[in-house]
């Protein structure tokens, strides 16, 4: 979907807005070719076909060179291990780098760029899910959980963005760097593209590790999923524990790559999102429900941890929630 939904939009630009306008086509501004390892047609996942133009040789340091990469995003599972994957693509893209052409990326094509060591020592950003990822292999990329579109490494060379729908926004980034702001909104208008001002934080769900080794640390979180509502739970978890509370931290951030009081702010806040997207009780009741006795306190926290106060969390999802059931009650054959 990232491969040609940018192939269609990139190629386009500066052509197709005043053929719809004027209904005369004007000049395509951009050359936009599809490049792989040795330029050999493959199947990705899902088994779509791509038919690249070319190989990644024909762009070398010292020639013929792009204005910019973009590597789109491909299948890693959260579990598996990232590096090595690409050795090839990865050589070439650092050499890409050192000769000044601008890196960029979309979803996990972010690990690509780190495992080229492109990244080391930016902000950078790709899916959510892959923040745990990001901290265990590529400890010194800052990985930026929230962004849509991650923008403080550009006069490095670098732009990324965030999950896979992020492409709208490189793109629109990319149109008003090489063609004009003008070209952008036109284009934007033409495939009623959109942007993700709000970041990835609202679409962000708590990730924890698939199996800790720490024994002590995995039963408490057994416990704290039961009862992270109740009254000072980190003091519970500690003395629950048997050790002391800087070692319990220590021990607990290590194993789940949380500090004991965000670890419980996220239970809360996820448990609190679920009731927001599919109920209209008070949001104080919410708030008393999963911990917080302030409801104050609860929404300064939500709004931190999501990116939106928990009102407009509701409006958001639940307006999701109702073009969903109007899809499915409009399906053929669904009655």
């Amino acid at each position: 979907m990232v491969l040609y939904g940018l192939y269609d939009v990139l190629t386009t630009v500066g052509g197709i807005y005043p053929e719809l306008v004027k209904g005369t086509p004007e000049r395509e501004l951009l050359d936009v070719r599809i490049v792989s390892a040795d330029g050999r047609p493959f199947s990705c996942v899902g088994d779509i076909p791509v038919r690249p133009h070319t190989a990644i040789d024909e762009f070398e340091p010292g020639g013929r060179l792009p204005d910019a990469v973009i590597v789109c995003d491909m299948y890693v599972a959260v579990t598996a291990v990232p590096t090595g994957r690409y050795p090839r693509e990865c050589t070439w893209l650092k050499g890409m780098h050192e000769a000044g052409v601008l890196l960029t990326s979309v979803c996990s094509g972010a690990l690509v760029l780190a495992d080229a060591g492109v990244l080391d020592g930016c902000e950078a950003t790709a899916h959510w899910a892959y923040r745990d990822m990001f901290h265990s292999y590529y400890p010194s990329v800052r990985f930026v959980e929230g962004a849509a579109l991650c923008l403080t490494a550009q006069d490095a060379g670098i732009v990324t963005a965030g999950a896979v729908s992020a492409w709208h926004d490189l793109a629109f980034f990319l149109i008003s760097r090489f063609c004009g702001y003008r070209h952008a909104v036109d284009t934007a208008k033409v495939f009623l593209m959109t942007d993700h001002i709000e970041g990835q934080s609202p679409y962000a769900v708590m990730t924890r590790p698939m199996e800790v080794k720490d024994a002590l640390i995995a039963e408490c979180q057994a416990w704290i999923a039961d009862n992270y509502h109740r009254d000072n739970p980190v003091e519970r978890m500690v003395a629950q524990s048997g050790i002391g509370a800087r070692t319990f931290a220590r021990r607990f951030r290590a194993a789940t790559g949380y500090t004991p009081i965000d670890y419980v702010q996220a239970l809360r806040i996820e448990e609190a999102k679920q009731v927001l997207e599919r109920d209209q009780c008070p949001i104080d009741d919410i708030a008393a429900a999963v911990g917080y006795e302030d409801g104050s306190s609860f929404r300064r926290v939500f709004k931190k941890r999501v990116g939106l106060t928990p009102a407009s969390y509701r409006k958001k999802f639940q307006s999701l929630a109702a073009l969903a059931n109007g899809y499915a009650l409009e399906r053929p054959g669904s009655g």
